[in-house]
């Protein structure tokens, strides 16, 4: 069975940080681009970040850059997003997603709320 679950959502102060984790098992997760996404109220989901299979190359949505980080641990089978100097706008559900040839994956979310 597959599952991705998402970790390390919370409520954080404006130019706080957050670490989330996404847990994968029931695939063979190293073989996976790994990615998260995210969903603020009234938006659409939105690709903040993702990773190829061999960890090589990473990219970062252009409002991401400089602030979030994305790296995977394969003994693991765990992706994370650091994400630093978090701004209200990054008040979102995020989303872990894994992807390889016609097969994808989703998490069922985890929420950041940015707020003082």
């Amino acid at each position: 069975q597959v599952q991705l679950v998402e970790y390390g959502g919370g409520l954080v102060q404006p130019g706080g940080s957050l670490r989330l984790s996404c847990a994968a098992s029931g695939f063979t997760f190293s073989n996976y681009v790994m990615s998260w996404y995210r969903q603020a109220p009234g938006k659409g989901r939105e690709l903040v970040a993702s990773i190829t299979s061999s960890g090589g190359s990473t990219n970062l949505a252009d409002s991401v850059k400089g602030r979030f980080a994305i790296s995977r641990d394969d003994a693991k089978n765990t992706v994370y997003l650091q994400m630093s100097s978090l701004k209200p706008e990054d008040t979102a559900v995020y989303y872990c997603h894994a992807r390889a040839l016609i097969y994808t994956y989703w998490g069922r979310g985890t929420q950041v709320t940015v707020s003082s």
